[in-house]
């Protein structure tokens, strides 16, 4: 298992300006769910839409996989008992040292880097990728990254790659603030539709929580589009 680590713990001074305040925001909201250890997003079972998507009618053939936001590492691991070479990438250490540990345990051959989903030309994951892998990472991210975060997919998608995305949709109106003012936002179809141009959005199903959630399919349609951002 490669321990590949090129990006160190974000730094942040007194001269920040707003949005480097959110991501700060969103980086120590993130590192106190796993100092607590209770992180919602990280159950440690792999989600039924990627067992079907991997293993189910139709599935895909194993090829090379990036997984974003990994967390504990449950779902890389499994995508490389599976067939698939994986990177998988997460912004806060303690989580990156547990998806090392864990695909170790497992004897899965994963490559865990530590690092900024919406910076990806920092780390060593070039591609390209056949799918991408994202349980709540997105809609997470500060607004103003997100188009860096579907520009770097895009740079690293083989032909016909695929995206499997699960997000949460807007705070209902009335709902207490969150932590970070942009996890309001969420993710919507339209939004992605806007951010991801070359690709096609596939299928979009509601999910099973509590709260409005929903599982986004998208498909690499074409590669002649500026990705500049």
């Amino acid at each position: 298992m490669d321990r590949s680590d090129t990006t160190r713990t974000p730094a942040f001074s007194a001269n920040t300006t707003q949005q480097d305040q959110e991501e700060e925001s969103v980086y120590h909201a993130l590192e106190r769910f796993y100092n607590a250890g209770k992180v919602p997003w990280d159950t440690g079972v792999t989600p039924p839409e990627l067992v079907t998507l991997i293993e189910g009618d139709g599935r895909l053939r194993p090829g090379r996989a990036l997984e974003l936001g990994c967390g504990t590492g449950t779902n890389a691991t499994y995508l490389a008992r599976h067939g698939w070479e994986v990177t998988a990438v997460d912004l806060i250490d303690s989580a990156v040292a547990q998806a090392r540990e864990k695909a170790s345990a497992m004897g899965a051959a994963v490559r865990v880097l530590h690092g900024d989903a919406t910076r990806l030309d920092e780390l060593d994951a070039p591609g390209p990728f056949d799918l991408f892998f994202d349980l709540s990472c997105y809609c997470g991210i500060p607004l103003h990254r997100r188009d860096a975060y579907a520009a770097g997919l895009t740079e690293r998608a083989a032909p016909g790659a695929r995206l499997l995305m699960f997000g949460y949709g807007p705070e209902p109106v009335g709902n207490p603030m969150p932590e970070v003012t942009s996890w309001t936002e969420g993710v919507t179809a339209d939004e992605l539709r806007t951010r991801f141009p070359g690709w096609e959005l596939l299928d979009v199903t509601p999910g099973t929580n509590p709260v409005p959630t929903f599982w986004f399919t998208l498909g690499r349609t074409s590669r002649d589009i500026d990705l500049t951002v």
